[in-house]
């Protein structure tokens, strides 16, 4: 089974971190990212730029806004991502609690739908076909 596990940062505690001490965190994560690839547990990881260099849209009655930075006015942001292979949730709860970054802000865990059932339910195209 796969899980979106979603970093949060809040920006004020992570900025307040001494430069060494961030640096030894992300080396710790690098680590724990190579074990959990070689486990065949992590799928993919990856950090996003500054909530800055982000847009968001909405399509409302047809039309487009566009508007800079994150969606919501929030204390933490979307810092990155890490895509694991778990048997349940609780043992991807114990690989997401190994991610320091909750000290920072907060490690969401959710998992993903099977999107080839939902293809299947809603009698879609096969992914395959649309090639």
């Amino acid at each position: 089974m796969k899980f979106l596990v979603l970093i949060y940062n809040e920006p004020e505690l992570l900025n307040a971190l001494p430069s060494t001490e961030f640096d030894t965190t992300m080396r710790g994560c690098f680590d724990k990212a190579d074990r959990l690839k070689k486990d065949g547990k992590l799928l993919e990881s990856r950090m996003l730029q500054a909530p800055s260099t982000a847009k968001s849209i909405r399509v409302r009655n047809g039309r487009r806004t566009t508007h800079d930075g994150p969606f919501a006015e929030t204390k933490e942001v979307l810092g990155g991502f890490n895509l694991i292979e778990a048997e349940n949730m609780e043992e991807a709860l114990r690989i997401a609690e190994e991610f320091p970054w909750s000290e920072t802000g907060c490690v969401e865990v959710r998992p993903l739908e099977d999107i080839d059932a939902v293809r299947r339910r809603v009698k879609a195209m096969p992914e395959a076909a649309v090639r």
